[in-house]
Formats: C-alpha cells, sequence, structure tokens
C-alpha cells in the first residue's frame, strides 16, 4: 500500500500535536534523533491511516503531507 501520510522527519520538532489529534492513534514520536535534535513523528501503520488530514492541518510547521486515495470511476 501506499503511504497516505508522510512526514519531513527532517524539519519536525517533534511538538506531539499531530500525535494528539490523530484519531487512529498510528503516529508516534520516533526512538531516533533528527539532524536538530528532535525526536520526529512518524506513522506506525499506514494500512490505518484514514487520511483525515488532522495532523496535517495541526502541525504548526507543514511538515506533513496527507495523501487521500482516489475513487476509481467505473466504467461502463
Amino acid at each position: 500500500m501506499e503511504s497516505r501520510v508522510v512526514f519531513n522527519e527532517d524539519i519536525c520538532k517533534g511538538c506531539g500535536l499531530c500525535v494528539s489529534v490523530c484519531p487512529t492513534n498510528i503516529i508516534f514520536l520516533a526512538d531516533h534523533l533528527n539532524g536538530k535534535g528532535y525526536r520526529p513523528a512518524t506513522v506506525v501503520d499506514q494500512d490505518h491511516c484514514i487520511s483525515c488530514a488532522a495532523c496535517g492541518r495541526i502541525c504548526p510547521d507543514a511538515v506533513i503531507t496527507v495523501y487521500r486515495p482516489t475513487k476509481k470511476k467505473a466504467v461502463s
């Protein structure tokens, strides 16, 4: 499956706001540090992402990109 939510870990400050608003609880702060010394947010299970974009809307640094699945048109 394709990624539904992508974090730019290089600029994430690990504030945790996205963690707190995720309705499916799939976002966590990583165990490793990024180049700036922060624990960036990461997704542990893309299959359970519902592409609601709550994380992207709350992120103060715009490090999150949410991809919504496209519906295929029926061929008649």
